[in-house]
């Protein structure tokens, strides 16, 4: 199979979606790797680290989507990108298509075959190849929400530690999942008090093993979401519905109330985001400020940390793309029901239901459509 690797070409996105190591492993499995001139720039591979492990560089994206069997990214294909997928062609690389029906709509066009790593799944109910990148967004969330917080970025000027003699940042995570538990890690680490919001009271228990008295925890409703975004000085969305678009857990009306310079992170914004005055942003112009309020919407944060993102993400999704390679994508997906659960649009139709089901699509079940 003829593997093909384009630069990635969303706003600020530097990561790759193969490394050389990757490649390395795909050649030694008897394929054809083509990587685009520079696309591995981001994370230190220059074309040369690529040619030395067998890849084969192209000097253009336009020559890797026409002869490519198969696509491997990063970020959702762009429209430029869109317009180039043939029918048949496999894509495998985020997609995050609930709140993006443009998107979904050109790929039902294209005809390509479209695997969403967010919607892979494995044999403990975890979503493996979105895991790294949850955890590098988690940790990056309180990283850049200290930012926020700064006077010039339009904060109120704290930091979230403190320091002795002065109190310390009041750091609110909504949702105690992969992202939640690592923004957790680092907000504690830098001495904040943080609160953790969840539904789940396994996850709760769980956060509290691992941090003790350390991390608050509290169960989630309307009352109490409300109640300690009202008292936060940051806040940090990390709400997940595997699939489907972001619940908004936050109004316009409670944002309007918050302490003015607070500051929320918005790390569900890839799939619509959980605030209702969030809007996707990039790296470029990361943030806005709405009623004194300073919101990061970045939708791909971990683009930022290029180099430990790709082979955070490399090491999870290197087995599918040597099984999807090897066998053939239909009877990979017949072997393993987890990869079946990242078909999100096959040959014009659309097969993850919650997509079908927030966007208006017909449904089609993965498993007829790669059986036919």
């Amino acid at each position: 199979m003829l593997i093909g690797v384009p630069k990635e070409i969303k706003d600020n996105e530097y990561r790759v979606g193969m490394t050389p190591g990757s490649v390395q492993e795909a050649v030694h499995h008897g394929h054809r790797v083509m990587v685009e001139s520079n696309a591995g720039h981001g994370i230190g591979a220059d074309n040369g680290a690529y040619e030395t492990v067998g890849a084969e560089v192209a000097d253009s994206a336009v020559k890797i989507f026409a002869e490519a069997d198969m696509i491997v990214k990063v970020k959702e294909p762009q429209p430029v990108e869109l317009k180039q997928l043939r029918p048949g062609q496999i894509l495998f690389t985020y997609l995050h298509l609930a709140p993006d029906p443009e998107q979904t709509k050109a790929l039902i066009e294209s005809g390509a075959v479209c695997i969403a790593y967010e919607t892979v799944t494995d044999e403990r109910g975890g979503l493996p190849l979105l895991m790294p990148m949850s955890q590098v967004a988690g940790r990056m969330a309180v990283q850049v929400g200290a930012h926020c917080l700064e006077l010039p970025q339009g904060g109120r000027g704290m930091l979230p530690g403190g320091v002795p003699g002065v109190h310390p940042a009041k750091v609110v995570i909504i949702g105690g999942g992969t992202v939640g538990e690592n923004a957790a890690y680092v907000a504690l680490g830098l001495g904040a008090d943080v609160t953790v919001l969840d539904r789940d009271v396994h996850v709760m228990r769980a956060l509290t093993r691992r941090f003790s008295s350390a991390l608050k925890t509290i169960y989630s409703t309307k009352m109490t979401i409300e109640e300690q975004v009202l008292e936060a000085d940051m806040v940090i969305g990390a709400v997940l519905v595997p699939g489907a678009e972001a619940p908004k857990l936050v109004s316009a009306e409670q944002i309007k109330r918050m302490t003015k310079g607070a500051g929320v992170v918005d790390v569900a914004i890839d799939q619509g985001g959980c605030f209702e005055t969030s809007h996707p942003t990039t790296h470029g112009d990361p943030t806005y400020v709405v009623d004194g309020v300073v919101h990061y919407c970045v939708a791909n944060m971990p683009g930022a940390v290029s180099h430990t993102s790709t082979y955070a993400l490399n090491n999870v999704t290197l087995p599918f793309t040597l099984a999807l390679a090897d066998k053939g994508y239909r009877q990979a997906m017949q072997d393993d029901a987890h990869l079946m659960n990242g078909l999100n649009v096959h040959r014009g139709d659309v097969t993850y239901r919650a997509v079908a089901e927030d966007l208006g699509f017909d449904f089609v079940d993965p498993l007829k459509a790669v059986s036919e």
